[in-house]
């Protein structure tokens, strides 16, 4: 069977079908009681099962928080874990992020790479062994979620009431094979003070970030000065020095001091420019009041350059899986409120990450900071030479000349969730990662590879029964 011929016979429709998905504004919105996550989220789940409705497969909504489409019957269940949400869109588009376009052959969309592009090829490789009434050996169940870039609040309400799969990969990384991932923690550094501000230099507010898992691409400092054009002529010092732009904006009683930095995946931070970082920097060389300066202080000893967990004490490496990574989302500073650093940290097999938050908890307390709302997803491992990495090894390599070795990650996929599960595609060896980034792209040449791989891999796994021993 020639599975790249048939592929392709399909590409124009997988193509129209993409637009369509491309085409919803699915960020995590506001929650409503039939719509948890928000109107966007829910309508691309929404859209999914009706393609798979329409193409005669049986589907599932569970919670208007994820749902699923599946093929074929039998006690055995194998499972593909894909997710429709995205980032928020962020500056800098050549194009309207969600009017998708196709321009050198390349499509141009918020979400084609992270992870609908990924998720179409998926289902497409559903559709066409349903089209071509292939008797499979069991099921296969493509499961969709809706808050994969926020809390999985998805897979938690799935999993309570649906069947886990025997095996499973997630459409939401690279090629050949990953199959383990770092674990991934999210918390909140809050900065407590009774402290009052006061002098020349005040800083009033400090924005920088929407999530915890994009490095910040803009930072903004609202500050009350008496002597602006002193601040101004420091400020564009500064943005020289460090080969930075920004903005400086008088307003009535106050100036605003923008930073523009670089947006890049949370497990990645030295990839991009963290503008929120950068602007702290700046506020830390002027004579700011006491309160602030407190602030700064806690950033200068724990957050600046902390990359690696260092200053956290939980710098730790494992042979696989590297080193710990560290990525400051979130800076919030409220001369009247909430203030704290929002920190998304990844770490290998063998950090003991409870006994290490429980002492950085005990250690800041002396710099009147708090360790707040802490979600963990421990490390997720599968064996490099299990059935199932070498089935889906060995279909990638009968496409690409690679000799590239089934890897581990420090970025989180559905494929954790999973208890045998590994991600797997669709980027690539010399695929441009733009997830999370402006001009998020995918190549249709890619799109239809990734397809016949993941057709020709659900042809061996349902039908060659290659994962039975």
């Amino acid at each position: 069977m020639d599975f790249n011929e048939i592929v392709n016979q399909y590409k124009d429709k997988m193509l129209e079908d993409l637009k369509g998905l491309l085409s919803i504004e699915s960020v995590r919105g506001e929650s409503k009681p039939d719509a948890p996550v928000g109107d966007g989220p829910k309508e691309a789940l929404m859209y999914m099962l009706s393609l798979g409705e329409r193409d005669g497969m049986d589907t599932k909504v569970v919670d208007n928080l994820a749902g699923h489409i599946e093929l074929g019957s039998g006690e055995d269940l194998f499972g593909i874990l894909g997710h429709v949400d995205v980032v928020p869109a962020g500056t800098g588009w050549d194009t309207d992020p969600y009017e998708p376009v196709i321009k050198d052959d390349v499509i141009y969309a918020r979400g084609v790479q992270d992870d609908k592009g990924p998720t179409i090829a998926a289902y497409y490789a559903m559709k066409i062994l349903n089209d071509l009434k292939v008797p499979l050996k069991q099921r296969v169940r493509l499961i969709i979620g809706t808050d994969e870039e926020s809390d999985w609040l998805c897979t938690d309400a799935y999993f309570k009431k649906e069947e886990m799969p025997n095996f499973g990969f997630a459409p939401d990384a690279e090629f050949p094979v990953i199959h383990g991932e770092k674990g991934i923690t999210s918390f909140d550094l809050v900065f407590e003070s009774d402290t009052k501000a006061y002098g020349d230099v005040v800083l009033n507010r400090f924005t920088s970030g929407e999530r915890y898992n994009m490095v910040p691409e803009s930072a903004t400092a609202n500050i009350t000065v008496d002597d602006a054009d002193k601040l101004k002529q420091s400020f564009d010092a500064f943005l020289e020095e460090m080969k930075l732009t920004g903005d400086f904006i008088k307003n009535e009683d106050t100036v605003d001091l923008i930073v523009h930095g670089k947006s890049a995946h949370g497990s990645t931070p030295l990839e991009g420019k963290n503008a929120g970082l950068e602007l702290l920097r700046f506020l830390k060389i002027i004579s700011i009041d006491q309160r602030a300066f407190e602030f700064l202080s806690f950033y200068d000893h724990y957050i600046r350059d902390n990359f690696d967990g260092q200053q956290f004490k939980m710098d730790f490496k494992h042979e696989e899986m590297g080193e710990t990574s560290v990525n400051t989302g979130i800076i919030r500073y409220d001369l009247n409120g909430k203030s704290y650093f929002g920190v998304n940290l990844r770490y290998p097999l063998g950090m003991d990450f409870k006994a290490a938050i429980d002492k950085l908890s005990k250690e800041v307390e002396a710099h009147k900071i708090a360790v707040e709302n802490i979600s963990d997803q421990v490390p997720h491992y599968v064996e490099k030479n299990s059935p199932l990495v070498k089935v889906l090894t060995d279909t990638y390599k009968n496409y690409v000349e690679d000799d590239t070795e089934p890897f581990t990650i420090g970025g989180g996929t559905y494929a954790r969730v999973l208890e045998n599960g590994v991600a797997y595609g669709a980027m690539f060896k010399d695929t441009k990662d733009t997830m999370h980034q402006a001009n998020e792209q995918m190549p249709v040449d890619e799109l239809v590879l990734a397809t016949t791989i993941y057709l020709e891999a659900l042809h061996k796994i349902l039908v060659e029964e290659a994962l039975v021993e």
